[in-house]
């Protein structure tokens, strides 16, 4: 099993920057894609981006493409996203999920992991 928590949220102004955080434990070792997806309400959780954990091969949604950046830090099992230039449509709840295969990774069902989430507010 693996556990997942998100930190790094609050609420910033139009064109601010925000990094989200996300520490993961257990059987991390399990899992070769990692990834952020965010929600609001009355909507589907939508995939923001997504790491194939070790090799460093990143997918990201066309709408956060050139503003977000998926990194991670494997001696820490942290994964992180770096929000840049935010705008109003970024408000919404952000998940850190983990799945063993990236490759439906714009869907949310093969991600077996998830964090609790954290908001991000963009005003």
């Amino acid at each position: 099993h693996v556990q997942l928590v998100e930190s790094g949220g609050g609420s910033v102004q139009v064109g601010e920057s925000l990094r989200l955080h996300c520490k993961a434990s257990g059987a991390v070792r399990r899992t070769d894609c990692m990834g952020w997806f965010r929600q609001v309400p009355g909507r589907e959780r939508e995939a923001v981006g997504v790491t194939y954990t070790h090799v460093n091969r990143l997918y990201y949604a066309d709408s956060v493409k050139g503003r977000f950046d998926i990194s991670e830090d494997n001696s820490l099992n942290e994964l992180y996203l770096d929000m840049n230039n935010l705008k109003p449509e970024d408000t919404a709840m952000y998940y850190c999920a983990a799945s063993d295969s990236c490759e439906y990774w714009q869907r949310a069902d093969p991600f077996s992991y998830w964090g609790q989430g954290t908001q991000v507010t963009v005003s």
